[in-house]
């Protein structure tokens, strides 16, 4: 079956977490421990993976396997510069980026094909291969 790992062990930065003080502090529906919302179903053959990443382009999304472990990376590629003449008094918008992994021990990792449109990024995972790849990136449609 395809194993959910919800949690990296990657250290969370300090600017990151105190961006995000407030909403760990006071949760709100904005705020939640996934920073994407992801469905799994079982098609036959293939598990597919819908994940939403509204706001990302095709170019901000990476996808990569490496052993039994498939990992989504997403990562708004700004210009790191504020306008100096404006003075924000809300601001929701900002550079971000996510991960998830996946175990993809019983999937045929030189068989994974993934497709972005519209937001949605959906992951096709045939199951049961018999050949394992060591390390892959995986291009997106």
């Amino acid at each position: 079956m395809l194993d959910f790992i919800p949690f990296e062990d990657d250290s969370i930065s300090l600017f990151d977490f105190l961006n995000n003080f407030d909403s760990t502090l006071f949760h709100t529906p904005e705020s939640s421990l996934n920073p994407c919302r992801m469905d799994i179903r079982d098609d036959g053959d293939n598990y597919v993976v819908e994940a939403e990443l509204p706001g990302f382009t095709k170019e901000e999304i990476s996808l990569s396997t490496e052993g039994c472990r498939l990992t989504l990376t997403a990562q708004h590629k700004g210009n790191g510069k504020e306008e100096s003449s404006s003075k924000y008094i809300h601001r929701e918008r900002r550079v971000s980026s996510l991960r998830r992994s996946f175990d993809i021990s019983n999937i045929d990792a030189n068989q994974i094909h993934a497709k972005f449109e519209n937001g949605i990024l959906s992951i096709s995972l045939p199951k049961e291969g018999k050949e394992k790849a060591l390390a892959k990136q995986i291009s997106i449609l």
